[in-house]
């Protein structure tokens, strides 16, 4: 599997409880924030939910 870094850009702020759920999943939570995780089908997903909150780079 691939590794990709992840940060977030964008606030949750009067976003959906379930995006908020899903930032915090990621281990982000405050802008300019950045994980690095290993590219799964689950984080695939979480990343197309919440893509306008977040970049994503490959590592």
């Amino acid at each position: 599997m691939s590794k990709v870094k992840i940060s977030q850009v964008r606030s949750t702020i009067g976003r959906p409880e379930r995006q908020k759920r899903t930032i915090e999943a990621l281990g982000l939570g405050k802008i300019n924030r950045t994980v690095e995780v290993e590219l799964t089908p689950q984080i695939q997903g979480m990343i197309n939910k919440v893509s306008h909150l977040v970049s994503v780079t490959e590592v």
